[in-house]
């Protein structure tokens, strides 16, 4: 079969379109996490940033924290985070913040605005909400939003000389797309809401008010919660990441106030033991790639476990059997595009193989998509269909492969150079980091298919395992024929 006989498109770019709606954790970095040996700095110091000390005196007037509070804000290499006053047990409490202080879309639909907000995206009138807020001076969240970055290093607050130094990787094509995304729904905001509505809000609302709210949300709001999936707690989302961290269990959760009340807590537990003068951290998401990470908060790790690329396979429309594989894709519940994300260092995703098999499926394979093999087909295709067909989806996932490569400027040891000098802008080192981690998966998916065509010869394929089944192959391998009498 040659590779027009059969339609296989291997999209070497991110797709899927961001949504802040997405389950994502809570977080807060101006840059990368380090160990903290910070020593506890009482509240109410003048080596505190005013604001901060504002914020601290107003949760104690809302009667949230106290003298025998576990932790409390301080400054740490990340900026702000929250530093142990006292031994803290692993599981104990840290903190815990009424529902009155959250701020989600029920606080805006009690809001003015709420009115406006019925019909919007819940993210888009929470990101108002905090826009209109900031901007009015005698705001009950005043304190609050005074505490908030201007920007964080998330990859959408870049200029456009930092994102150049993201040429060649999905990260880039993916941030390009979350602000193209953000400005579509600002301008249908501004349409529909703002511009109608002036009278509501006493300050101008820009592009660039919006995009702040967009990555405030993202970096700070809490998700996966009992009711709740997209909430801002003032306080808890000080609490930094720490990659030494690998468990996400138990770290916070929605509880009742008490046996006879109907209030909800928002409850922050530690989970490791902290020191008296530590910081207290938690794990933010262990399935987020350095891409995702970098995009939603602003750092990357240095675990080969966070590098990863998204190969996108799809059926093309134009494939003559198009109906016939969609139907199998969605019986075995893919689709028409196949998204696989591939890790350093790990095997390839479940049902890649396979998906990629049934898309280059054509010429004399093309049998198994009769419907007689309805029900097996899926089990036929987790091994080598034909040498033809395994040959084309070698040679088309290592072309993808070099294209993504030949999109970047610099190589892998170019880059490993410019990080061991050291001194780098902490947006640079954080793209040299990206760059290093994409590539070295692009050669790991090129390598493994490579290794794939030098065994074409000798893999065993769906002809002749069915030609063994039924008893016509000999131990050797050839093929036995009976003479009739």
């Amino acid at each position: 079969m040659t590779a027009s006989s059969a339609a296989v498109a291997v999209v070497s770019g991110f797709l899927r379109v961001p949504s802040i709606q997405k389950s994502q954790n809570p977080s807060l970095l101006f840059s990368r996490p380090k160990k903290s040996l910070v020593r506890p700095i009482s509240a109410l110091s003048s080596e505190l940033p005013e604001n901060v000390r504002n914020f601290w005196k107003w949760l104690g007037d809302q009667g949230v924290v106290s003298g025998k509070s576990p932790a409390e804000p301080s400054v740490v290499p990340e900026g702000l985070g929250l530093v142990a006053r006292r031994d803290i047990g692993r599981n104990e409490v840290v903190l815990e913040i009424p529902k009155r202080l959250w701020i989600n879309p029920e606080t805006v639909t009690a809001s003015k605005i709420g009115p406006l907000c019925g019909g919007l995206k819940p993210w888009v009138s929470v990101a108002l909400f905090l826009i209109r807020e900031k901007y009015e001076e005698e705001s009950s969240w005043r304190v609050y939003l005074d505490m908030l970055p201007q920007s964080t290093d998330s990859t959408v607050f870049w200029s456009e000389e930092e994102l150049a130094e993201l040429k060649g990787t999905q990260l880039l094509s993916t941030t390009l797309g979350v602000k193209e995304y953000v400005e579509n729904e600002f301008l249908k905001l501004e349409q529909e809401i703002l511009l109608p509505n002036k009278d509501l809000f006493s300050s101008r609302i820009t592009l660039d008010d919006f995009i702040w709210a967009f990555g405030i949300l993202k970096s700070r709001a809490f998700s996966r919660l009992r009711g709740q999936n997209l909430v801002l707690i003032p306080l808890a989302d000080l609490i930094n990441h720490n990659p030494a961290i690998t468990t996400e269990d138990y770290a916070y959760e929605i509880k009742g106030a008490g046996l006879f009340s109907r209030d909800l807590l928002f409850s922050l537990k530690s989970p490791v033991y902290v020191k008296a003068g530590e910081q207290v951290y938690i794990q933010y998401d262990l399935n987020k790639s350095n891409a995702e990470l970098a995009l939603d908060y602003g750092f990357v790790e240095s675990n080969p476990k966070r590098n990863s690329y998204t190969l996108t396979i799809e059926i093309p429309e134009s494939d003559p059997f198009f109906g016939d594989k969609l139907d199998i894709a969605e019986t075995n519940k893919m689709g028409e595009t196949g998204y696989f994300d591939i890790v350093d260092g790990q095997t390839l995703p479940a049902g890649m193989l396979q998906f990629l098999r049934l898309v280059a499926l054509g010429g004399s394979d093309a049998f198994l998509l009769e419907s007689i093999f309805n029900n097996t087909i899926w089990g036929h295709l987790e091994l080598p269909v034909s040498r033809s067909n395994e040959e084309l989806i070698c040679r088309v996932v290592r072309d993808a492969c070099k294209s993504a490569l030949s999109g970047f400027s610099t190589t892998i040891e170019e880059d490993e150079k410019l990080l061991e000098e050291g001194k780098l802008d902490p947006r640079l080192e954080m793209a040299l980091k990206i760059r290093i981690g994409e590539k070295r998966v692009l050669q790991q998916i090129d390598q493994i298919f490579k290794d794939r065509e030098l065994e074409l010869d000798v893999l065993e394929y769906y002809q002749e395992r069915r030609l063994k089944d039924l008893g016509l192959v000999g131990e050797q391998g050839d093929i036995i024929f009976w003479e009739t009498k």
